[in-house]
């Protein structure tokens, strides 16, 4: 038996998206992969005998999560090389997005071996597609710091940023976060909480991240949740030339970190920045 890119010598791994709620959003090539490959590697196999009973698949399953994937990763990498196919699914969405699993796959493509992606169901694309907000240039953050203020030092870190941002947060945190938010990046910001994606009590919720506050407050948050901030709509106050004068004649940063603090929050190439800096030097050295 092989299965898609199958070899005599050397099996492939496949990287399967399952479904992140709804049992039915799972791709029907999805569900031939799983079986037909010779072993199922599941962050947790429990989860994954609900998904297999509902679809009729009767494959050997090896668990393949943080605790153990040191462990685990020659044992798959061998039994690929021994000719083996092997699934690889996490417990929800698409392996390796917030999920173990890309070691393993640094070390099949090092060792020659197929990797073959099977798409299909992510959180991050979900929420993305019902958010309404712009989606033409985003940054996944993945799982919130769950100390205050790694949390704290990333909001701070990543206000200004002119792209839509996406986290992935916990129900026992969310007041935390949200009051972060609204310290940080401003009580009037837009947010959108998407929550339960795909299950029975599917929500989005809009609105400011003081309404979020209060929302919640009211009727705390279950389920998994995804956090979208799309950019600030008044954007950075002042052009780029004109945010790196100020920036270099009235604190003590040198150039480069000017030009470093400048491009992260006007979305720009460092390399653009810094030649905006030296030009601007120029024209200030010429009028003196």
């Amino acid at each position: 038996m092989t299965t898609e890119q199958g070899r005599d010598t050397t099996g492939t791994l496949y990287v399967v998206a399952t479904p992140i709620g709804n049992l039915e959003d799972i791709t029907y090539r999805a569900v031939r992969i799983l079986g037909e490959v010779d072993l199922v590697a599941a962050e947790d196999t429990r989860h994954s005998r609900k998904l297999f009973a509902r679809y009729g698949i009767s494959k050997p399953l090896l668990s393949y999560h943080d605790h153990n994937e040191q462990q685990r990763q020659p044992e798959l990498v061998e039994r690929l090389q021994a000719g083996k196919n092997i699934a690889l699914i996490s417990d929800a969405g698409t392996p390796c997005i917030a999920d173990p699993g890309y070691r393993l796959i640094s070390s099949c493509h090092a060792e020659g071996i197929t990797v073959v992606p099977i798409p299909g169901p992510s959180a991050v694309i979900t929420a993305l597609s019902a958010a309404g907000v712009s989606t033409e240039r985003f940054a996944f953050e993945g799982y919130l710091p769950q100390r205050a203020k790694a949390r704290a030092d990333l909001f701070r870190q990543l206000n200004g940023e002119q792209r839509t941002l996406v986290f992935y947060e916990t129900p026992h945190r969310l007041a935390a976060t949200l009051a972060d938010l609204v310290e940080i990046m401003g009580a009037e910001r837009l947010l959108v909480v998407a929550r339960e994606l795909t299950k029975l009590y599917e929500e989005f919720f809009r609105g400011t991240t003081a309404e979020a506050v209060t929302r919640f407050q009211q009727n705390p948050a279950r389920g998994e949740l995804v956090l979208i901030l799309p950019p600030s709509a008044q954007g950075p106050q002042m052009n780029v030339r004109e945010a790196l004068s100020k920036l270099l004649n009235e604190s003590d940063l040198s150039r480069r970190e000017a030009v470093k603090l400048i491009a992260k929050e006007y979305g720009l190439p460092s390399s653009d920045v810094y030649r905006e800096s030296l030009s601007l030097t120029e024209e200030e050295e010429s009028h003196e």
